[in-house]
Protein backbone atom coordinates (compact mmCIF):
# COMPACT_ATOMS: atom_id res chain seq x y z
CA UNK A 1 0.00 0.00 0.00
CA UNK A 2 3.25 2.34 0.93
CA UNK A 3 4.86 1.43 -2.20
CA UNK A 4 1.45 2.15 -4.52
CA UNK A 5 0.96 5.31 -2.53
CA UNK A 6 4.67 6.43 -3.37
CA UNK A 7 4.12 5.80 -7.07
CA UNK A 8 1.58 7.46 -7.21
CA UNK A 9 3.18 10.76 -5.77
CA UNK A 10 5.90 10.86 -8.15
CA UNK A 11 3.73 10.35 -10.93
CA UNK A 12 2.25 13.39 -10.01
CA UNK A 13 5.10 15.13 -9.36
CA UNK A 14 6.50 14.11 -12.66
CA UNK A 15 3.32 15.63 -14.04
CA UNK A 16 3.55 18.66 -12.13
CA UNK A 17 6.66 19.35 -13.31
CA UNK A 18 6.31 18.51 -16.88
CA UNK A 19 3.55 20.99 -16.62
CA UNK A 20 5.36 23.63 -15.35
CA UNK A 21 7.96 23.93 -17.67
CA UNK A 22 5.94 23.56 -20.83
CA UNK A 23 4.17 26.44 -19.71
CA UNK A 24 7.35 28.34 -19.66
CA UNK A 25 8.43 30.08 -22.95
CA UNK A 26 11.64 31.65 -23.95
CA UNK A 27 10.09 34.88 -25.05
CA UNK A 28 10.24 37.63 -22.40
CA UNK A 29 7.17 39.50 -23.41
CA UNK A 30 5.38 36.20 -23.33
CA UNK A 31 2.96 35.43 -20.00
CA UNK A 32 2.99 31.78 -21.28
CA UNK A 33 -0.24 29.33 -21.04
CA UNK A 34 -3.03 31.09 -19.51
CA UNK A 35 -5.28 29.16 -17.11
CA UNK A 36 -8.89 30.68 -17.61
CA UNK A 37 -7.73 33.94 -18.98
CA UNK A 38 -11.33 35.11 -19.06
CA UNK A 39 -11.28 34.93 -15.20
CA UNK A 40 -8.57 38.17 -15.23
CA UNK A 41 -8.40 39.59 -19.15
CA UNK A 42 -11.65 41.25 -19.87
CA UNK A 43 -13.65 39.83 -22.72
CA UNK A 44 -15.38 42.80 -23.61
CA UNK A 45 -14.96 44.89 -26.84
CA UNK A 46 -12.91 47.65 -26.68
CA UNK A 47 -12.95 50.75 -28.91
CA UNK A 48 -10.54 51.44 -31.27
CA UNK A 49 -8.47 48.47 -31.10
CA UNK A 50 -7.66 46.25 -34.25
CA UNK A 51 -9.30 42.97 -33.65
CA UNK A 52 -8.32 41.72 -37.27
CA UNK A 53 -5.04 41.31 -35.01
CA UNK A 54 -4.79 39.66 -31.88
CA UNK A 55 -1.71 37.93 -29.99
CA UNK A 56 -0.45 37.18 -33.37
CA UNK A 57 -3.00 35.52 -34.73
CA UNK A 58 -4.97 37.82 -37.94
CA UNK A 59 -8.31 38.08 -39.06
CA UNK A 60 -8.51 39.31 -42.48
CA UNK A 61 -12.59 40.07 -42.09
CA UNK A 62 -11.84 42.11 -39.17
CA UNK A 63 -8.59 43.92 -40.16
CA UNK A 64 -9.02 47.62 -39.42
CA UNK A 65 -12.49 47.80 -38.48
CA UNK A 66 -12.83 49.60 -35.45
CA UNK A 67 -15.33 48.89 -32.93
CA UNK A 68 -16.73 52.31 -32.21
CA UNK A 69 -19.43 52.60 -33.93
CA UNK A 70 -21.87 55.82 -34.47
CA UNK A 71 -24.86 55.57 -31.70
CA UNK A 72 -28.35 55.56 -32.63
CA UNK A 73 -29.88 58.49 -33.70
CA UNK A 74 -30.80 60.81 -30.48
CA UNK A 75 -28.60 58.82 -28.05
CA UNK A 76 -27.87 60.80 -25.42
CA UNK A 77 -25.38 59.43 -22.19
CA UNK A 78 -26.36 57.60 -19.51
CA UNK A 79 -27.57 60.30 -17.10
CA UNK A 80 -29.41 58.55 -14.35
CA UNK A 81 -29.25 60.19 -11.26
CA UNK A 82 -28.26 63.68 -12.47
CA UNK A 83 -30.39 67.06 -11.90
CA UNK A 84 -33.09 68.09 -14.19
CA UNK A 85 -30.56 71.05 -15.61
CA UNK A 86 -28.23 68.33 -16.74
CA UNK A 87 -30.62 65.98 -17.78
CA UNK A 88 -31.88 68.61 -20.51
CA UNK A 89 -28.46 69.85 -21.45
CA UNK A 90 -27.88 66.27 -22.78
CA UNK A 91 -30.90 66.06 -24.35
CA UNK A 92 -31.14 66.23 -28.14
CA UNK A 93 -30.40 69.69 -29.71
CA UNK A 94 -33.98 70.98 -30.64
CA UNK A 95 -32.62 73.25 -33.74
CA UNK A 96 -31.92 71.57 -37.21
CA UNK A 97 -30.14 72.86 -39.47
CA UNK A 98 -30.84 74.78 -42.94
CA UNK A 99 -31.00 72.16 -45.85
CA UNK A 100 -28.08 73.63 -47.37
CA UNK A 101 -25.57 72.37 -44.43
CA UNK A 102 -25.82 69.19 -46.12
CA UNK A 103 -23.75 70.22 -49.12
CA UNK A 104 -21.78 73.08 -47.21
CA UNK A 105 -20.68 71.42 -44.24
CA UNK A 106 -21.40 67.61 -45.02
CA UNK A 107 -24.45 67.20 -42.49
CA UNK A 108 -25.92 64.42 -44.51
CA UNK A 109 -28.07 62.10 -42.21
CA UNK A 110 -29.74 64.83 -40.15
CA UNK A 111 -32.99 66.29 -40.36
CA UNK A 112 -33.19 69.76 -41.42
CA UNK A 113 -35.83 72.39 -42.27
CA UNK A 114 -35.80 75.06 -44.82
CA UNK A 115 -35.94 77.95 -42.30
CA UNK A 116 -33.60 80.31 -40.71
CA UNK A 117 -32.87 78.34 -37.34
CA UNK A 118 -29.84 80.52 -36.42
CA UNK A 119 -31.73 83.63 -36.41
CA UNK A 120 -34.53 81.85 -34.50
CA UNK A 121 -31.36 81.01 -32.24
CA UNK A 122 -31.03 84.54 -31.56
CA UNK A 123 -33.86 84.25 -28.36
CA UNK A 124 -31.82 80.94 -27.15
CA UNK A 125 -30.65 81.62 -23.90
CA UNK A 126 -27.12 79.93 -22.29
CA UNK A 127 -29.07 77.01 -20.01
CA UNK A 128 -25.57 76.18 -18.17
CA UNK A 129 -25.83 78.95 -15.76
CA UNK A 130 -22.84 80.87 -14.56
CA UNK A 131 -22.48 81.60 -10.72
CA UNK A 132 -20.03 82.79 -8.19
CA UNK A 133 -19.85 79.52 -7.43
CA UNK A 134 -19.29 77.71 -10.59
CA UNK A 135 -17.55 80.19 -12.62
CA UNK A 136 -13.87 79.44 -12.14
CA UNK A 137 -14.71 75.95 -12.46
CA UNK A 138 -16.87 76.85 -15.77
CA UNK A 139 -14.21 78.67 -17.40
CA UNK A 140 -10.90 76.64 -16.96
CA UNK A 141 -13.46 73.65 -18.61
CA UNK A 142 -13.95 76.23 -21.11
CA UNK A 143 -9.82 77.13 -21.69
CA UNK A 144 -9.26 73.55 -21.98
CA UNK A 145 -11.96 73.10 -24.50
CA UNK A 146 -10.85 76.27 -26.77
CA UNK A 147 -7.51 75.36 -26.52
CA UNK A 148 -7.80 72.07 -27.75
CA UNK A 149 -11.11 72.86 -30.48
CA UNK A 150 -10.79 76.38 -31.16
CA UNK A 151 -7.24 77.91 -30.69
CA UNK A 152 -5.54 76.84 -33.85
CA UNK A 153 -7.97 78.86 -36.01
CA UNK A 154 -9.34 81.14 -33.48
CA UNK A 155 -6.22 82.26 -31.71
CA UNK A 156 -5.63 82.20 -28.19
CA UNK A 157 -7.08 85.45 -27.71
CA UNK A 158 -9.85 84.49 -29.87
CA UNK A 159 -9.06 87.34 -31.85
CA UNK A 160 -9.01 85.30 -35.04
CA UNK A 161 -5.14 85.21 -35.38
CA UNK A 162 -4.44 81.31 -34.85
CA UNK A 163 -1.70 79.23 -36.09
CA UNK A 164 -4.08 77.53 -39.02
CA UNK A 165 -5.32 81.52 -40.13
CA UNK A 166 -1.28 83.13 -39.60
CA UNK A 167 0.12 80.22 -42.19
CA UNK A 168 -1.84 81.26 -44.82
CA UNK A 169 -4.46 78.04 -44.96
CA UNK A 170 -7.17 79.78 -43.71
CA UNK A 171 -9.00 83.63 -44.08
CA UNK A 172 -11.93 85.67 -42.71
CA UNK A 173 -11.96 83.70 -39.11
CA UNK A 174 -13.58 86.50 -36.74
CA UNK A 175 -12.84 88.42 -33.56
CA UNK A 176 -15.14 87.32 -31.20
CA UNK A 177 -14.32 90.80 -29.49
CA UNK A 178 -16.54 92.05 -32.27
CA UNK A 179 -19.53 89.83 -32.00
CA UNK A 180 -21.16 90.85 -29.04
CA UNK A 181 -24.53 91.20 -31.10
CA UNK A 182 -24.66 87.74 -31.19
CA UNK A 183 -26.70 85.80 -28.63
CA UNK A 184 -25.31 82.63 -26.64
CA UNK A 185 -27.90 80.36 -29.11
CA UNK A 186 -26.53 81.77 -32.25
CA UNK A 187 -22.86 81.48 -30.48
CA UNK A 188 -24.00 77.69 -29.95
CA UNK A 189 -25.46 77.44 -33.23
CA UNK A 190 -22.68 78.29 -35.01
CA UNK A 191 -20.47 75.79 -33.34
CA UNK A 192 -22.93 72.57 -33.11
CA UNK A 193 -23.94 72.94 -36.80
CA UNK A 194 -20.67 75.29 -38.29
CA UNK A 195 -21.07 78.35 -39.86
CA UNK A 196 -18.93 79.45 -43.06
CA UNK A 197 -15.80 77.42 -43.40
CA UNK A 198 -15.73 76.61 -39.75
CA UNK A 199 -16.57 72.63 -39.60
CA UNK A 200 -19.67 71.53 -37.68
CA UNK A 201 -18.65 70.08 -33.93
CA UNK A 202 -21.43 68.84 -32.56
CA UNK A 203 -19.83 65.32 -32.87
CA UNK A 204 -17.14 66.39 -31.33
CA UNK A 205 -18.47 68.34 -28.38
CA UNK A 206 -21.42 67.64 -26.51
CA UNK A 207 -24.35 70.19 -25.64
CA UNK A 208 -23.05 70.86 -22.28
CA UNK A 209 -19.13 71.36 -23.67
CA UNK A 210 -20.88 73.72 -26.60
CA UNK A 211 -22.52 75.92 -23.91
CA UNK A 212 -19.51 75.99 -21.78
CA UNK A 213 -17.75 77.22 -24.95
CA UNK A 214 -19.93 79.87 -25.02
CA UNK A 215 -19.49 80.97 -21.77
CA UNK A 216 -15.34 81.14 -22.14
CA UNK A 217 -15.76 82.76 -25.25
CA UNK A 218 -17.49 85.58 -23.58
CA UNK A 219 -14.79 86.75 -21.86
CA UNK A 220 -13.16 88.02 -24.97
CA UNK A 221 -15.88 90.52 -25.20
CA UNK A 222 -15.58 91.47 -21.68
CA UNK A 223 -12.91 90.71 -19.76
CA UNK A 224 -15.07 90.89 -16.76
CA UNK A 225 -17.54 88.59 -17.94
CA UNK A 226 -17.68 85.49 -15.20
CA UNK A 227 -16.67 87.60 -12.17
CA UNK A 228 -18.67 88.23 -9.27
CA UNK A 229 -18.60 90.15 -6.58
CA UNK A 230 -18.65 89.74 -2.57
CA UNK A 231 -22.08 89.35 -2.25
CA UNK A 232 -22.16 87.41 -5.82
CA UNK A 233 -23.93 89.29 -7.67
CA UNK A 234 -22.03 89.57 -11.56
CA UNK A 235 -19.44 92.23 -12.13
CA UNK A 236 -20.01 92.43 -15.78
CA UNK A 237 -23.78 93.86 -17.00
CA UNK A 238 -23.10 91.06 -19.67
CA UNK A 239 -22.35 88.20 -17.20
CA UNK A 240 -25.71 89.14 -15.06
CA UNK A 241 -27.91 88.46 -18.36
CA UNK A 242 -26.38 85.37 -18.28
CA UNK A 243 -27.04 84.27 -14.63
CA UNK A 244 -30.84 85.38 -15.01
CA UNK A 245 -31.16 82.39 -17.86
CA UNK A 246 -32.96 79.88 -16.96
CA UNK A 247 -32.69 76.15 -18.44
Amino acid sequence: MKKHLLSILGFSSIAISAMMFTSCKSDADSSGFEYMPDMYRSPAIEAYVDYGEIRGRQNTELKSKLTALTPPKNTIPYIFGKDSTQVKLMLPYFRKPNVAFRETHGLFGFDVTTSDEYLAASNDKNPYVLSAKNSEEILKKGKELFTAMCQHCHGEKGDGNGPMVTSGAYVGVPNYATLTNLSDGQIFYSIYYGKGMMGAHGSLLNKKEIWTLVHYVRQFQNKDYGKFDASGKPVASMAADSTKMKP
